[in-house]
């Protein structure tokens, strides 16, 4: 077993197929999979175990030991030959999986949740595990078309490096064509140089185009060496990054984009772009933190 990939479970759809998607992804990577669900009552002082006046087998802690069960049976029903663990941790589902991917290579969760889960994806839970998490974070929305390419989105900055990097590494273990998608407008361009005073609404005809064409290059160079099974697509777009990424992901696998970003890619995570992935990816989204980036950056 080379690595590790824990998946966060509440009993709802939504997590069980993000066990299936880990699952998957465990057996693409030769990993090992730990099933987690955060056990959040023990720190409230709720009384865990059977009622006396309902059955035995009733109580908190047997219903988490019970969902725990149900998806551990799942990942081994979609990948036989993946070493399945399973964990019932005491805390809140932020602060567990957090300290769940300090020693993991993928924390994987779903779209909605439930009990320990709850506001998943719709209130700071996944927002800020994508941003603070010590690993990439697969959010399993849709399931997304089997035979369709990796699409990631490049912004051309430092912090998205490790994007570019698990992007190309997920294309060569799906043995799927891979889609550098850069989209730009006039208004998120690079600045003028100081030698070059005039304003991109100045720029001869094509020479934006052109230089966008090169930052996306320049950010993919080298990849092809390190991966050289792997189909390459550029695609540079004029227009609006939400827009071109949802498009995009509609014919997808995975969408790969970084947790930090400029330009067209600017606040995410903290802004509207990365609301707009993860609500309305049509595929699961992978989020990867850039290496140096610190917890609280902007």
């Amino acid at each position: 077993m080379s690595g590790l990939i824990v998946v966060g479970v509440d009993g709802s759809a939504s997590s069980l197929a993000a066990v299936g998607a880990a699952a998957v992804e465990a057996r693409r990577r030769g990993a090992g999979l730990r099933v987690v669900h955060a056990f959040l009552w023990p720190a409230m002082h709720v009384p865990l175990g059977a009622s006396p006046l309902g059955p035995p087998e009733g109580g908190l802690r047997t219903m988490a030991e019970k969902l725990v069960a149900e998806a551990v049976a799942h990942a081994e029903s979609v990948a036989p030959d993946v070493e399945v663990s399973h964990a019932v941790v005491t805390g809140e589902p932020l602060t567990v999986l957090e300290a769940q991917s300090r020693d993991t290579e993928l924390v994987v969760v779903g779209s909605r949740g439930m009990g320990g889960f709850v506001g998943l994806l719709v209130g700071s839970t996944a927002v800020h595990l994508a941003s603070h998490g010590q690993c990439p974070v697969l959010v399993v929305r849709e399931t997304g078309a089997a035979d369709g390419p990796v699409v990631l989105g490049v912004d051309g900055s430092p912090a998205g490096a490790k994007a570019i990097d698990f992007a190309f590494a997920e294309a060569s273990l799906r043995g799927a064509e891979l889609v550098a998608l850069h989209s730009w407008t006039s208004w998120n361009a690079p600045a003028p140089t100081p030698q070059d005073e005039k304003a991109p609404y100045a720029s001869r005809p094509g020479e934006l185009g052109a230089a966008e064409e090169r930052l996306l290059s320049e950010a993919l160079a080298g990849q092809q060496e390190r991966y050289p099974g792997v189909k390459v697509r550029h695609e540079v777009v004029h227009g609006g990054t939400r827009e071109a990424l949802i498009g995009a992901s509609r014919t997808a696998q995975l969408l790969v984009v970084g947790a930090r970003g400029r330009g067209g890619f600017s606040g995410l995570l903290l802004g509207s772009v990365s609301q707009a992935m993860l609500h309305h990816a049509h595929c699961p989204v992978a989020v990867v933190r850039g290496g140096g980036e610190k917890d609280g950056d902007a």
